[in-house]
């Protein structure tokens, strides 16, 4: 089975995920990055991505530079911004317009993850959720407990 990583990652938590759930699968990965980034840093950062998503932006995203077609599974990661995905992945699901396909989702947050899941769920419409899992702070937290958490989630991925 030839699976797809796809993420966005502010501050590295969804990209430590990303990173060690290649590994652990031996899957492909790219990170999803947007054109111009958000340059906030404290408070402010939280009110200009708040606003960003809870206003369904969907700022411009640098190429993806992988066949998607070619994957049997794409897992897509995302921090949780104002309790719904980031606006760089809606960007992502937008433009590629998947159709049939296989896919997981990961989100990270450091309290509530809102209706992030329904959001997704919503947004990937004609393709089949196998899985979601969502880690609270994994950077936090204990390095080995978010690894067998990493390993569960993929365990439990209805592929």
């Amino acid at each position: 089975m030839k699976i797809l990583i796809l993420y966005y990652s502010f501050e590295g938590n969804t990209e430590f995920i990303a990173n060690e759930m290649a590994s652990q699968m031996g899957a492909d990965i790219q990170k999803i990055e947007p054109m111009k980034e958000l340059k906030t840093k404290g408070f402010y950062k939280y009110i200009w991505g708040g606003r960003q998503a809870v206003m369904k932006e969907k700022p411009p995203i640098q190429p993806i530079t992988c066949d998607l077609q070619a994957y049997d599974l794409i897992l897509i990661g995302s921090p949780v911004w104002a309790f719904t995905f980031t606006p760089p992945i809606r960007t992502f699901i937008d433009e590629a317009k998947l159709q049939g396909k296989n896919i997981g989702f990961f989100y990270c947050h450091e309290g509530g993850p809102g209706k992030t899941l329904d959001h997704f769920k919503e947004a990937i419409k004609g393709n089949t959720l196998v899985g979601s899992y969502d880690f609270v702070n994994p950077l936090k937290k204990d390095v080995e407990q978010t690894k067998l958490q990493i390993t569960k989630f993929i365990a439990d991925l209805k592929i």
